[in-house]
Formats: C-alpha cells, sequence, structure tokens
C-alpha cells in the first residue's frame, strides 16, 4: 500500500490553470493531467459517488444532488448518509485486501455513519430558538472537539450562502494535515470547494475570479507540499468546470401553468405539494428531474418539455438506460440544459407568495438547488445594516429569519450539470505516471476509481 491524498478542487478546469495558479502550473507540468469525460449530471454528490464506486448512477444510485423521495412523497437535497451509496466504495474494497488500509475522509459528501476510519463532514446545530450554530459531525466523535480546538470553530457560513469565502476551504485543508498527524490514514480524501462560489456568482470574469484562484492555488500548495513530506502519492482532481449561463428556466412554472403541479396555500404563502403533483420538476443546476405521478399525463408532459427553450435534451425511457442514469430514483425525464441556460426550482407566479425558505439559505426545505443563496440583493442599499441587525437580534435571543436572499435567477452567471462543449472546461485529474506506457488525454468517471486503486495499491505488489 502507498499512502495517498485525493485533493478534491472543486470546479478545477484546463482552463482556470495558468497566470493565476502558479503553483497548480508548476505541479501540472510535472504530472499526467488528464481531462475527465463529466459524468451525467455533472453535480457534486454524483460525481463523487462516481469515482469512489467506479460506477454510473445507475447503479450507484446517487441521481443528483437530491431527488425525490417517493415513498415519502418529498424532495430532499444534501442527505448525509453514506447508506444512500448504493455501490461498494474503494475504501471498502481495499480493507478487504489488506487488513491495515485506512482511510479518511474530509468533506466529501455522504460522510455520515460510512465505513471510512476517519470522517469529518459540516452538521450545524439547530437551537429550539430557531438558531443554526456551526458545527461539525465526526468519527470518531471526538475528532470533531479536537480539530475544533486547535482551529476553532468550523467556519459553516463561509462554507455556503453570501458570506462564502476561503475561511471554509482553508479549515478543511488544516483540519486534514492535523488528521494526517495524529492517525496517518492510507488514503485521504479532501474536499476544497472555494472555486465553486465566485464561478456560480460570476461564471468565468478572470477579472473576478483571479482573486479565487490565487487563495485556493495557495491553500492546494500548501497541502501538497505537507503530503509530499510524507512521501505520499498526491492526485489533484476536480468533478466538473462552470461554464457562463444567462438563462434561468423556471421548469416548475411551466409545469404549473399547465396544470400538473400541486400547490398548497400555508399562511398565504405557496408550498410546492410533490405527493399531490402530477407532475413536477426537481431543479439541480443544469440538470432537472421530472416526475410523473398521474401515468395518464406521462405523454403530454414529454412533449411539453421538449418545446421548452433552453432545454438541449430530454431523457426517457431506453435512453435513461444508455446514459447511465436507469435507476428509480431518477425521474421519468431527466432534462439537460442548453449551454447557457440552467434550471432553478421556483414555482410561485407572484413574489409576494413565495414561501419562506425561498428567501434564506435553507438547503433542506428548498425541493430543487437554489444557487441564489450566495447573493444578497444588490440593488438594497440597506441589506448590511438589515443582516447585522438581525444578527444582534438573534444573540440577544430573539426569534427572527434571515430572510435577505432576493428571488433573482439571473444574478446566478455560472452553472455546470451539463457536459460543456468545450474539453477546456471538463473537470480534470492530475497525478503521477502510471504503470502504462501510454495514457489517454480524456477518461470516463468512472475510470477515476481505477487510477485512485493503482495509485494507493501498484500492481506490482
Amino acid at each position: 500500500m502507498t499512502k495517498t491524498v485525493v485533493i478534491n478542487v472543486v470546479g478545477l478546469s484546463k482552463r482556470l490553470i495558468g497566470e493565476h495558479t502558479p503553483f497548480l502550473k508548476r505541479f501540472t507540468e510535472g504530472h499526467v493531467l488528464q481531462t475527465i469525460e463529466p459524468v451525467v449530471p455533472a453535480v457534486t454528490c454524483t460525481a463523487q459517488a462516481t469515482y469512489l464506486t467506479g460506477e454510473r448512477p445507475s447503479t450507484h444510485g446517487i441521481v443528483g444532488n437530491g431527488w425525490y423521495f417517493k415513498t415519502e412523497c418529498e424532495v430532499k437535497f444534501w442527505r448525509q448518509s453514506n447508506k444512500l451509496v448504493q455501490a461498494p466504495k474503494i475504501w471498502e474494497k481495499l480493507r478487504k485486501e489488506v487488513p491495515d488500509f485506512t482511510c479518511a475522509n474530509l468533506f466529501w459528501w455522504y460522510n455520515m455513519y460510512s465505513t471510512v476510519d476517519f470522517s469529518v463532514t459540516p452538521r450545524p446545530n439547530y437551537l429550539a430558538d430557531g438558531r443554526k450554530i456551526p458545527d461539525v459531525y465526526s468519527h470518531p466523535t471526538g475528532l470533531r472537539d479536537r480539530l475544533q480546538k486547535e482551529l476553532g470553530t468550523f467556519p459553516l457560513f463561509h462554507f455556503w450562502g453570501p458570506k462564502t469565502s476561503i475561511r471554509s476551504s482553508e479549515w478543511i485543508a488544516n483540519a486534514a494535515i492535523l488528521t494526517d498527524q495524529w492517525h496517518d490514514p492510507t488514503l485521504s480524501l479532501v474536499y476544497l470547494p472555494h472555486l465553486d462560489y465566485n464561478l456560480q456568482r460570476h461564471g468565468l470574469n478572470f477579472s473576478v475570479i483571479k482573486k479565487d484562484l490565487e487563495e485556493i492555488d495557495a491553500v492546494v500548495e500548501k497541502l501538497v507540499k505537507h503530503y509530499q513530506k510524507q512521501h505520499a502519492n498526491v492526485v489533484l482532481l476536480s468533478e466538473y468546470g462552470i461554464t457562463n449561463v444567462d438563462h434561468p428556466i423556471h421548469l416548475n412554472r411551466i409545469l404549473r401553468k399547465a396544470g400538473y403541479l400541486g400547490i398548497r396555500v400555508e399562511r398565504g404563502l405557496e408550498l410546492l405539494d410533490a405527493g399531490a403533483s402530477k407532475a413536477f420538476a426537481v431543479a439541480d443546476h443544469q440538470i432537472a428531474h421530472v416526475y410523473v405521478n398521474d401515468p395518464s399525463v406521462k405523454d403530454a408532459v414529454g412533449d411539453l418539455l421538449k418545446g421548452i427553450q433552453g432545454v438541449e435534451n430530454v431523457l426517457h425511457g431506453t435512453v435513461l438506460e444508455s446514459a447511465g442514469l436507469a435507476n428509480d430514483r431518477s425521474g421519468d425525464f431527466v432534462l439537460i440544459a442548453a449551454p447557457s441556460s440552467w434550471f432553478t426550482y421556483y414555482f410561485w407566479e407572484e413574489e409576494s407568495k413565495a414561501p419562506d425558505y425561498a428567501r434564506m439559505v435553507d438547503i433542506h426545505k428548498k425541493p430543487g438547488y437554489d444557487p441564489v443563496e450566495m447573493f444578497t440583493d444588490p440593488s438594497d442599499p440597506f441589506v448590511v445594516p438589515k443582516v447585522l441587525w438581525k444578527l444582534v437580534k438573534k444573540k440577544m435571543g430573539f426569534r427572527t429569519v434571515m430572510d435577505v436572499i432576493p428571488l433573482k435567477a439571473e444574478l446566478v452567471k455560472g452553472s455546470h450539470g451539463a457536459v460543456p462543449t468545450d474539453k477546456e472546461d471538463w473537470p480534470v485529474i492530475i497525478h503521477g505516471t502510471m504503470n502504462s506506457d501510454k495514457l489517454e488525454d480524456t477518461i470516463p468517471a468512472t475510470e477515476v476509481f481505477r487510477i485512485l486503486e493503482e495509485k494507493i495499491k501498484p500492481s506490482n505488489q
């Protein structure tokens, strides 16, 4: 066994490696760089599950960052139990072959109740008075306390939301180094999300994102130098590349207008009632699962979806099988957006009737992914004082909600999920030479599993 670290630099692509990432550029020049053909959907949870199992979504079951849980009639995003992944993971396979193999997972998803030896993942405390307190979950449980004693509380509000910054990736990197020093795992999986933020806010606008590139470059350099001192194999990879978008598509509003959506009104506000809908969409960046509860309208729904401007492909039936998405968790139709388009979860027709969670950072209540959570309203000159006043009230013990997220999907300038038209925007894997005379320039996402296995357990051992 060879000690190995896999550093997941979210959003990294060939296009981003250059003058603003001097360390990454030097590292790439001394190693093998391969482009990864993205799995569909090219989103966090699906990509990670594909890398760690070597299987497609039809087998491992992670068909997106969230999906419709049919027996509960609820849409759920960002679940955390590793038991949702329906295929064996790389550490389970290697542990069977080498008993002293150990694995540490620092913030890759589905990191609760897994079979890794050491895990750390975001897990805030939700208090009875409505407050959300930053925290993490760990295994063993004492690792959480030891890390936060050394590094301070995990900066949750810098991990997602309007305050996102390099602080969260720095914390994760430092936690990985400490975990390695304390436990010396054979395989370390490290998740660095920083590029994800401003790439979605601003797209490929280098005048803005150059600072983010410089910041993540420094964090990666610190991590790589630490592991190189341990004589570890270092693998850098990404899950997807982000491309420019300017056309949000409100699928549920279209389905509502056609009479397929179920809406429940509570306190004058509207809620999407998935179980009562004839058909509805679960939006996830540039892909969407459309579930049809009423079989009698399936053909009509399919025809409607095919005619929507900005929808490039509508996958269903046997096409879902060839796409690797034939799993019971998938929608009856899976929509792929055109290159400049993406899908919102919005279902209300009047902003005054939008649910209360729409104006909040609330990744678990929203029936779809919402990148607008990274913004405050740029047209509101008083938004900063409003946020500060709400924080003061929370600290004083008053119940209040942070309803500062705008309902303006047009603010989002970058997205992912579909396969980019230009390979310069595909994800990458950067590693040392394998036992092969010739390596392909591009590999399928499922091949990452074999590369990692080869790094940890070379064929000559």
